[in-house]
């Protein structure tokens, strides 16, 4: 499906040349920089929508961090997207890798409608690549299109309500992989769905632009946002921006949106007490009534140290409740 010129916006060839990082398909800007990047791709489609970005040899998009500068026929960071020389093109968009009914308590959201089963969606696609992912089958998709799409279902933002509905349900959740890449359906979707009294969930890591989170605040209800790690560089390395986490989880809870927050306590890589204890006292600095989900790591991907030691868990939730209300440790049976 061709993209209306929301989130990219038709650049220059040689517009490519000043993005300093190559990842994937697309030239991208990763980390902080990606954040000062934003703000000048965000918002600024009107040569494309114009018509001057016809056949153009490069768009830049302005969905999530990265700004990816995206020539002909490549995709960008996400895998997602991309550019067939005229417009920015989403093949995924709408179509489902995976549906299902779900216990709310799985997303996890312990604190909004407890008790209560949620339909779930999940699609292609990442904005991150963590190495030890746990849906890296979805979250990084194959790089041949249709033997992808031959995987999903679509499903029409018009048909959404009525199939919720039908399952006697109120809410949707967009999660499995990130929903950021669902955006213009999710934005589709969702007066539809609150006109039925159906509650829109994100289950994300929360790099979005600027713009995009603006959008989205008034349409979520509730959302848990991945906070993966309290270091910077340690985020930018997983292709995420510790700025940008903080930014969403701090606008989502001003905006009204039920936020929880789950960490994954990855040996090596997220299980500095130091780090987590910097983590908690941000989000206690937010709301001490954020719940905090600290989940257990098992080797899942490319990432093969040993399953995180559950003392380790212990300690780090004895800690949390220092400052929060709610601390939950998962992935571990008999805890919580």
């Amino acid at each position: 499906m061709k993209l209306p010129p929301r989130w990219w916006k038709a650049v220059d060839s040689e517009r490519a040349d000043t993005v300093d990082v190559k990842s994937g398909d697309a030239m991208h800007v990763a980390g902080a920089d990606a954040a000062a990047r934003i703000e000048g791709a965000a918002g600024a489609g009107e040569a494309a929508a114009s018509g001057k970005g016809r056949n153009t040899k490069a768009a830049q998009c302005s969905l999530c961090i990265h700004a990816c500068v995206l020539t002909k026929d490549k995709s960008g960071y996400c895998g997602a997207r991309f550019f067939d020389g005229e417009a920015l093109v989403s093949p995924f968009l709408g179509r489902f890798s995976s549906i299902a009914i779900d216990p709310i308590e799985k997303k996890p959201l312990y604190h909004w409608r407890p008790g209560t089963e949620i339909f779930s969606l999940g699609s292609l696609g990442c904005t991150m690549r963590c190495p030890f992912c746990q849906n890296h089958g979805i979250a990084q998709p194959e790089r041949d299109e249709q033997r992808a799409l031959s995987r999903l279902r679509e499903i029409e933002p018009e048909a959404l309500a009525a199939t919720v509905l039908r399952h006697k349900l109120n809410s949707v959740a967009y999660t499995y992989n990130e929903p950021s890449l669902q955006a213009e359906y999710i934005l589709a979707a969702a007066p539809l769905l609150r006109a039925s009294d159906i509650a829109t969930v994100l289950v994300s890591n929360g790099m979005y632009s600027p713009e995009l989170l603006e959008e989205l605040v008034p349409f979520v209800a509730a959302a848990n946002i991945d906070v993966k790690t309290f270091n910077p560089r340690t985020y930018a390395r997983l292709g995420g921006s510790l700025d940008t986490v903080k930014r969403t989880v701090a606008r989502f809870h001003e905006g009204g949106v039920h936020v929880e927050a789950t960490t994954l306590v990855v040996p090596g890589v997220s299980d500095s007490i130091e780090e987590f204890d910097q983590l908690t006292a941000w989000l206690a600095s937010i709301s001490p009534g954020i719940p905090l989900h600290i989940s257990r790591y098992r080797p899942a991907h490319r990432f093969k140290a040993p399953p995180t030691p559950i003392p380790l868990l212990e300690r780090f939730a004895a800690l949390a409740k220092g400052r929060l209300k709610h601390v939950h440790i998962g992935n571990v049976p008999g805890l919580r």
